[in-house]
């Protein structure tokens, strides 16, 4: 895309990012539970070779109960027969990556609470074959991790590479900030003021921008303002911000959204963008609440919520469980680095829309597969029956995306032949028509092992194998099949680095020797 030039030279690129993501959400489902054992009305209508998805085992049929490491036979972390579909919406975040790395760099473990796999994995480049034309295609491919007949399974999804020169519509973004005494410290309200001037020069003319702050109430100190002539004005409302008192941070989203619906801009990406620590102390806290009462903008006029996490201390479960309940998603800026790879090399990805309401199917075959566990989305699942509903929100995805879902996978001993088909569903930006892509698997086609697989199979295994160790403490995950220890991911990681010859993959095995550092 070239080289961003900057109004201001200094590490001035956090909203940068908000400009990268913010145009395209990643709604949830609404009904984030996983479907009942009556699974009939999906057995048909997929593009697979074998006329779709295999027809779920009877309840009285034989398979494993997902009983692992001290599950119950209920338990949902590892499905249990007859269930052999696992259904979720895409999801592009990185956050919760993000906000690990920058704690581990400070010499301290993040809560296991905040650590997402999904966001850890979806934040590596990968291989994936991409469509031509709009919406997605399918990747399934996996290796075996060694004893109890256990596999990783990813599931790839990709769309059609950005184009830097391409069109998009206009952007109207109502940006959100947080100017509470919190944000005074250095990093954060400073580095979005510079930030935001440096955005201010980016967008085109016919973008518009809006801004609201908020401490122990909210203001809008710019309205909806077309930059071509303004920027100036722009300019002068950000210099002018300054930190207060305590965090309003419902009062902010309230007047944000209102803003926003005041200045809705018909043909253009409207967005809200909050930039804060989320750490909420006054007013209404609770995220329902709060969504609750801006449910009519997003519902009517499709406003989704974007938001960008700074600050050592970071209130993540609130920023996180906002934007899953906004329709939106999430990113986290530690640094200049972070924000500059997200504008510059990411941006074009981000503009332009190529899937709507996206979500994932992957059936198991009941033949092959005794028992599975999706590894990470457990803010992403949607009922199985509601695949095909598509009154049902799913994720927003943009050229040059790609979305990775990965699999522990427990085969029948002795067992072989079909082992997985991956079904994604979209709808078309423009005409909201209905598409579906597939692919499939084959217990033939697994690699012997994890370090036998591709350069990028492995980074995604690794990431998968840190967020998995990071989770250590919090019981209600198991562990994945095959994990190594940090010191062997570590010397894994380095050796990867060299391999892809890819930064971002020298920064995982720092974050992962930081990690065992910590551990002693």
């Amino acid at each position: 895309m070239g080289t961003c030039r900057t109004r201001r030279p200094r590490e001035a690129l956090l909203v940068l990012v908000a400009t990268g993501l913010l145009l395209t959400g990643c709604g949830a489902g609404n009904d984030r539970s996983m479907g009942s054992s009556d699974r009939s009305s999906h057995a048909n209508g997929s593009n697979g070779s074998n006329g779709g998805f295999p027809a779920p085992a009877p309840s009285s049929g034989g398979g494993e109960q997902g009983q692992n490491d001290g599950d119950s036979a209920d338990s949902r972390d590892i499905a249990p027969s007859p269930d052999y579909l696992s259904t979720f919406a895409l999801d592009v975040d990185t956050a919760s990556y993000g906000y690990a790395r920058r704690s581990l760099a400070e010499g301290r473990r993040p809560d296991p609470s905040t650590v997402r796999p999904e966001e850890f994995v979806n934040s590596f480049r990968q291989d994936y074959e991409r469509p031509e034309g709009n919406g997605l295609s399918v990747t399934v491919d996996g290796a075996r991790t060694g004893g109890d007949g256990w596999s990783l399974v990813r599931v790839g999804l990709a769309t059609r590479a950005a184009d830097p020169a391409g069109e998009r519509p206009p952007a109207a973004l109502t940006f959100v900030i947080d100017v509470s005494g919190s944000m005074e410290e250095p990093g954060r309200l400073d580095l979005a003021q510079e930030s935001l001037g440096v955005m201010t020069e980016q967008l085109r003319d016919d973008d518009s921008v809006a801004l609201v702050t908020f401490s122990d109430r909210a203001r809008t100190v710019l309205p909806m303002t077309r930059l071509g002539g303004h920027r100036e004005r722009v300019h002068r409302a950000v210099d002018g911000l300054e930190a207060q008192e305590s965090t309003n941070l419902g009062a902010g989203l309230r007047t944000g959204y209102a803003t926003a619906v005041e200045g809705l801009r018909k043909g253009a990406t409207n967005r809200v963008v909050l930039i804060s620590d989320a750490l909420a102390n006054n007013g209404d806290t609770d995220p329902d609440s709060i969504l609750e009462r801006i449910s009519t903008a997003r519902r009517e006029h499709g406003i989704t919520l974007f938001g960008v996490g700074v600050g050592s201390e970071y209130g993540d479960a609130l920023m996180e469980s906002l934007a899953d309940k906004g329709d939106g998603h999430t990113a986290y800026v530690s640094n200049e680095d972070d924000a500059r790879k997200v504008f510059c090399d990411q941006l074009p990805q981000n503009i332009d829309l190529t899937a709507r309401d996206a979500k994932a199917q992957v059936a198991f075959d009941p033949r092959t597969v005794a028992a599975f566990r999706l590894v990470g989305y457990d803010d992403r699942r949607v009922a199985d029956d509601d695949f095909r509903d598509d009154r049902v929100d799913g994720g927003e995805v943009g050229p040059g995306h790609t979305v990775t879902a990965l699999y522990a996978v427990r085969l029948k001993h002795g067992a072989g032949g079909h082992l997985a088909t991956a079904t994604v569903r979209w709808l078309d930006p423009a005409t909201r028509a209905p598409h579906e892509e597939s692919g499939q698997l084959e217990t033939g086609s697994l690699a012997r092992s994890v370090w036998s697989a591709s350069p990028r199979f492995q980074v995604t295994a690794t990431a998968a194998y840190f967020a998995d160790a990071l989770r250590k403490g919090d019981d209600r995950w198991s562990s994945l099949p095959g994990a190594p220890s940090l010191g062997e991911l570590r010397r894994r990681s380095a050796r990867l680095a060299t391999t892809t010859e890819d930064v971002d993959v020298a920064q995982l095995g720092e974050s992962i020797a930081a990690a065992a550092r910590l551990d002693g």
